[in-house]
């Protein structure tokens, strides 16, 4: 039997005295890129009744190339009424071809979408409740992990929390300064253009405080946080359903909304405000600095007018809102990172996912609480 590495794949077919036979010979291995095909009108010559056998005496090395040779060639056979006879064939080869069936599985045809735009709207309305209660459910088991993590009965570890809280505070003071910095620098920027015209330099300074504090500071934190942290969250837990972790903490009987959901959420609900109250200062920091290099505004007359703009209750109602944009955030990417695929594109899919959700989801809160504070009369 020859096996030399570089003997090409071959087929001969040889009539003989009341029989056909197909030599087989050669490595048949699909890496090397050289198998044969075999036409149809190879056995269209053969006299009906008259077996067709095989020799695999110079037969080298294989792999499934032979055996898809062989499949071709047995349903060519059978078209063209021809009996053919495996027996001689190697024994693993025989056990391999008896797993196929005689044909190939026809493909599915393509399944018709027909244009339903009211089905349409009625499933995405159903499928946004479900997630809306899905999240509120996650939200309420982590709320009750945190009660019973307070009491000193949940199963939250401290090393998770700590880890966490670092990453989103401390970890991110950096892109939020100076994000929130170009920020206050733009507004003042723009402010001083139309102030100027009417000698109302001095109002810059109000109008970048109000700015910051009731809008611009929570609303761009958060987005932050859900490109930063909430896409890494995503990828994290939906990282661990690809390696069957998420389905060992279930075996083992650890609730994965005290374990992974709890102390993620925790650490963007605590850390957000604190990022808030950071990202006004610096921003009115970067409209000071506008202010004095373009109108000549100076350092005491423009922190007197910030602190004269600014009610308590401007700051009260932005720790609010950065609190339920964490915790919106944390929530939101924990379920989309546990809803994920397996597969490692999926881990991509899950962060950008979470990131789109994030930040659409933070505008549209920001506008709710626009709403409220005009009912309200902030």
């Amino acid at each position: 039997m020859n096996t030399s590495v570089n003997d090409a794949p071959q087929w001969h077919l040889q009539p003989e005295a009341n029989r056909t036979l197909v030599t087989l010979s050669g490595d048949w291995i699909a890496q090397d890129g050289r198998v044969p095909d075999f036409p149809q009108s190879a056995l269209k010559d053969i006299p009906p009744n008259e077996p067709v056998e095989f020799s695999t005496e110079h037969l080298g090395k294989w792999d499934t190339s032979l055996i898809s040779f062989l499949w071709e060639l047995m349903r060519d056979a059978r078209e063209a009424h021809v009996e053919l006879r495996i027996d001689t064939l190697p024994e693993s080869a025989h056990k391999l071809l008896d797993l196929l069936p005689e044909n190939p599985p026809q493909p599915p045809s393509p399944a018709r979408h027909a244009f339903a735009p009211v089905a349409a709207v009625g499933q995405f309305t159903l499928d946004t409740l479900n997630e809306v209660g899905c999240v509120s459910e996650m939200g309420a088991d982590a709320a009750r992990g945190g009660i019973a993590t307070a009491l000193g009965r949940g199963m939250m570890r401290t090393v998770d929390l700590m880890s966490d809280l670092n990453a989103a505070g401390p970890a991110a003071l950096l892109i939020v300064g100076v994000v929130n910095f170009l920020v206050g620098a733009i507004l003042a920027f723009v402010g001083s253009v139309e102030l100027h015209k009417f000698a109302a330099d001095i109002y810059v300074a109000s109008l970048v405080a109000i700015a910051m504090v009731r809008e611009m500071s929570a609303v761009m934190t958060a987005i932050i946080m859900a490109g930063r942290t909430g896409g890494a969250y995503a990828a994290r837990i939906s990282t661990m359903q690809g390696n069957e972790e998420i389905d060992a903490l279930q075996v083992f009987g650890i609730p994965v909304s005290n374990y992974l959901i709890l102390p993620s959420v925790l650490a963007l609900a605590f850390t957000m405000p604190l990022l808030y109250l950071y990202g006004c200062l610096i921003g009115m920091l970067g409209g000071f600095c506008v202010s004095y290099i373009m109108l000549h505004v100076s350092p005491l007359g423009y922190f007197h007018e910030t602190l004269g703009a600014l009610p308590l209750d401007q700051f009260t109602f932005g720790f609010i809102k950065s609190f339920v944009f964490g915790s919106f955030i944390g929530l939101t990417s924990c379920r989309i990172g546990l809803k994920a695929g397996r597969s490692a594109a999926d881990v991509g899919i899950a962060a950008t996912k979470a990131v789109v959700v994030g930040i659409v989801g933070v505008i549209a809160l920001d506008a709710i609480f626009a709403v409220i504070a005009n009912v309200i009369g902030i």
